[in-house]
């Protein structure tokens, strides 16, 4: 089945390809300094400011190893928690970073113990606050192993300084009133909240040439901005023949949307203005979905039906 976060946003850079930018390193004498091990701060101790970091010094620990550098004040994490950090990484055996969000000003998002990043930062995080700075060191067999990735080489160890900005606590389902369903030219909605799949029964009439944004379980939760990061679960269908090409409840992870970089137009359109914590019907005609374009699994011209769950917003 295709995941439909590539098709939909914009991919943030964090271990999935190295973006380098304009980092130089620190290649003075500090470079070779460590502290208990770990690889040194010699710029941006502060956590919200750009680290450097030095290189590691000797052979690198065969083991994972953290170390809170400053600890914050917040909610300690937990898996399944929606998280929002900021990160700079490097190679053990180098001095100038591969990634680092710092740079692009856009904060990542991820739901730790998800598997959305490598086993290393998931397990690294786990019972660190909100409001620290923390440094990871992570091996091979807990990074990307012998096959690398982009600028990353084989069985690299990996040195990341990570500032835990943000964790919200998300629920297993989206919870509120009932909201009548009376159209029956519109698909139907299940309204359970045991956090399984809704149903979702598309009518066999022709499909409405413009967005349906309706509420099928309306809460009171905040309001939905543009600019919000949301974490979802949501099963889409063609309206066509009502088969799946996509489930964020089959892959037992939710997703999280930077709605700034959302690129389905329909999707973006009907998620803002609704209220965090409800479940939404969206019906996107092609014109607000891929259009002329196929998406491996969805034709050309399609009408997509999507059953979304708002559970939070970051």
């Amino acid at each position: 089945m295709r995941r439909l976060a590539g098709l939909l946003v914009v991919p943030l850079l964090l271990l999935t390809a190295a973006c380098g930018g304009n980092d130089k390193g620190s290649d003075s004498a500090s470079a070779s300094a460590s502290t208990n091990g770990f690889p040194a701060i010699t710029a941006g101790e502060k956590f919200g400011e750009k680290p450097t970091l030095s290189k590691g010094v000797g052979d690198p620990p065969k083991e994972l190893k953290t170390k809170v550098i400053s600890e914050g004040d917040g909610a300690t994490l937990k898996n399944g928690d929606a998280i929002q950090v900021n990160y700079l990484g490097q190679a053990w055996d180098s001095t100038k970073p591969f990634d680092n969000s710092f740079d692009r000003k856009q904060p990542f998002d991820l739901t730790l113990g998800a598997g959305m990043v490598i086993k290393g930062w998931d397990q690294g995080l786990v019972g660190k606050k909100v409001g620290s700075r923390v440094e990871l060191i992570i091996p091979p067999d807990l990074g990307y192993g012998a096959q690398g990735q982009g600028d990353i080489k084989p069985n690299a160890t990996l040195v990341f300084v990570v500032d835990v900005l943000k964790a919200t606590q998300i629920p297993a389902s989206a919870k509120g009133t009932v909201v009548p369903q009376n159209d029956a030219d519109l698909p139907k909605v299940g309204t359970n909240t045991d956090g399984k799949a809704p149903s979702v029964k598309i009518p066999k009439t022709d499909p409405p040439t413009k967005l349906v944004s309706n509420y099928v379980l309306e809460s009171k939760g905040e309001v939905i901005k543009a600019t919000d990061s949301v974490v979802v679960n949501y099963v889409g269908q063609l309206w066509k023949d009502g088969k799946t090409f996509d489930s964020t409840y089959t892959q037992g992870k939710t997703q999280t949307f930077p709605l700034a970089q959302v690129t389905l137009k329909g999707l973006k359109n009907g998620l803002v203005g609704k209220k965090i914590g409800s479940r939404v019907l969206l019906v996107i005609p092609p014109d607000q979905a891929f259009g002329d374009k196929a998406q491996q699994t969805i034709p050309a011209k399609s009408t997509l039906v999507f059953a979304v769950d708002l559970l939070a917003k970051m």
